[in-house]
């Protein structure tokens, strides 16, 4: 075999793998849609893919990198929709792209629970974003389009940050502050930007899990209520 021949024989095989990665992820993800998180194994993604447990090894050594796959997949379509609602927004009003970013993240969760509760309920310990697993850096990539905002909101001066903060959260705070890129973000600020997480969040995941369906028929004006609560702790002047 001819360099030549052996370089196109490597794209063809290097084409067949991205076909079937891309394949095992579409199914893997009717597969959660349609029947839950608990049908997305490696021998029901097998089967409709016309293999055998054993030949999707070859691609994913397991469940775990299987599931860590299809997370990874779901937070950078998230990731990247967030990033397109932000530049709807003037780059020089970032509670305006906040406030953008907050509602594109609640359209797309009622658009797509069952991804929204993988990624964020967790119902299988093998979708987990800690440190070391494939996920963590596409879930921060994910966080980063949010965080990157709320910097510069800090930038500009208005943040309410806690006069003082309880030592015991300095450690907990740490990794947040691993994805500033240097940014010189008090601690206390940076709990400012976890707690206005923890209520966009609660926002949008008490509706899509749909915990407020006792009291509410359109949660969309509290969802917006709580996005400029948000704003105003973020120091944004047109909240």
């Amino acid at each position: 075999m001819t360099d030549t021949q052996g370089a196109a024989a490597g794209r063809r095989r290097h084409r067949v793998r991205e076909e079937a990665l891309a394949d095992a992820m579409r199914i893997a993800r009717r597969l959660l849609v349609e029947e839950g998180p608990a049908a997305v194994t490696v021998r029901a993604v097998a089967r409709e893919m016309g293999l055998t447990a054993p030949g999707l090894y070859r691609y994913y050594a397991g469940h775990r990198e299987l599931v860590q796959a299809l997370v990874s997949h779901l937070y950078d379509e998230l990731a990247a929709a967030l990033a397109s609602a932000r530049e709807r927004q003037p780059a020089d009003q970032p509670g305006r792209r906040l406030r953008e970013v907050a509602s594109e993240l609640r359209r797309w969760a009622l658009a797509h629970r069952q991804e929204f509760a993988l990624l964020f309920a967790k119902p299988v310990a093998d979708a987990d974003t800690a440190p070391g697993a494939a996920a963590h850096d596409p879930s921060w990539r994910f966080g980063g389009v949010l965080l990157d905002l709320m910097v510069e909101l800090w930038r500009r001066g208005g943040v309410k940050a806690p006069a003082d903060l309880d030592p015991a959260w300095a450690a907990q705070l740490e990794e947040v502050r691993e994805h500033l890129a240097g940014e010189p973000v008090p601690q206390e600020v940076i709990y400012v930007f976890v707690a206005c997480w923890a209520r966009l969040y609660g926002a949008v995941a008490v509706e899509v899990f749909g915990h407020l369906d006792f009291a509410l028929t359109d949660p969309e004006p509290l969802f917006e209520h709580t996005v400029g609560d948000i704003l105003t702790a973020l120091g944004d002047p047109a909240a």
